[in-house]
């Protein structure tokens, strides 16, 4: 049985995985990212919980194959390094040369949506796909991009930034200077502020209550106000699917994958997302009447994504050659 480590780093926590050859996480171990701090001390943190993964597997570094890190920012598959990560911090970081005077094994960079990605590829929801698209919704809305097989980031490292394009040029301004994008309304971020914007426009409205029960808003308080019969919660939800819809469609529309995977909390209402959401992408898409449509699915592997797909980084290298 071949062995691979799949490191995901994250601004708050950095998680490491053993993952065998069929896909499966033997062990996992994390700690805290403790921002901000020297990226060499991160990486150092890096090999450290890779290295406990390692031991809760019972395995010595001698039976692993390649280390994958998934980084937020720019991340060069090429020369190994962290190009940018405003996150983190990180400016020209040489991420794979330091990690490999850690654990002296074969080490690859990814971007951590394009990772998550490709364990979704690899193992997950995507999985028998030649090309696919993954979309997480988040606190942002983050995209990864599988073509023939391969993981898309553009000349320059720096594609898949599916949140970052506008589909309502008069909206809200983003956090990255533009207005209007994808991922200012369809993010879980996005959805609590038009959740907050609904309740302060309905005052009569169960999310009140809902909110002083909870002590917060959250991006299930419209579903759930919704599945009570409130109007302002389906309002909410309506228009939440309905610029989710419009996003999607235009991902279809410009890939054409055979599968479309989402991620993120927000997919866990399941059918009261996903039904409404795959009826409107079906009237708007470009293709409406062909007899091959890209599949909508909901992604599998969760939190592991980020973990499975770092570590077979060095699968995808090899297609790339």
């Amino acid at each position: 049985m071949k062995y691979y480590i799949g490191i995901d780093l994250g601004g708050t926590n950095i998680k490491a995985g053993v993952v065998d050859q069929k896909f499966n996480i033997v062990s996992k171990a994390t700690c805290k990212t403790n921002l901000p701090r020297a990226a060499e001390d991160i990486c150092k943190d890096m090999a450290k919980v890779a290295l406990e993964a390692v031991k809760k597997a019972e395995l010595t570094v001698d039976d692993i194959e390649s280390v994958g890190i998934g980084t937020p920012g720019t991340a060069n598959s090429e020369t190994g390094v962290i190009e940018y990560s405003n996150n983190l911090g990180f400016l020209n970081f040489p991420v794979v040369e330091l990690m490999q005077k850690f654990i002296d094994k074969p080490c690859y960079v990814e971007n951590d949506a394009n990772a998550a990605a490709y364990g979704e590829f690899v193992a997950g929801a995507a999985k028998g796909a030649n090309n696919a698209v993954c979309i997480t919704l988040g606190t942002g809305v983050g995209g990864g991009i599988i073509i023939n097989g391969r993981i898309y980031s553009g000349f320059n490292f720096a594609g898949a930034e599916i949140g970052h394009t506008v589909i309502d040029p008069s909206g809200p301004q983003c956090t990255c200077g533009r207005h209007g994008c994808f991922e200012v309304f369809s993010s879980a971020t996005g959805l609590v502020r038009m959740t907050r914007e609904a309740m302060f426009a309905d005052r009569d409205s169960i999310m009140w209550k809902m909110n002083d029960e909870e002590g917060k808003i959250s991006a299930r308080t419209a579903f759930n106000a919704m599945r009570a019969g409130d109007k302002a919660g389906k309002e909410v939800v309506d228009k939440y699917i309905w610029y989710l819809a419009c996003g999607i469609t235009n991902t279809i529309n410009i890939f054409q994958p055979d599968i479309l995977c989402i991620g993120g909390g927000v997919c866990n209402e399941g059918d009261p997302l996903l039904l409404p959401l795959k009826e409107l992408v079906a009237k708007e898409i470009y293709t409406k009447n062909s007899e091959r449509n890209t599949e909508i699915v909901i992604a599998k592997l969760g939190n592991d994504a980020g973990i499975i797909g770092a570590a077979f980084l060095g699968l995808n290298k090899k297609k790339e050659g």
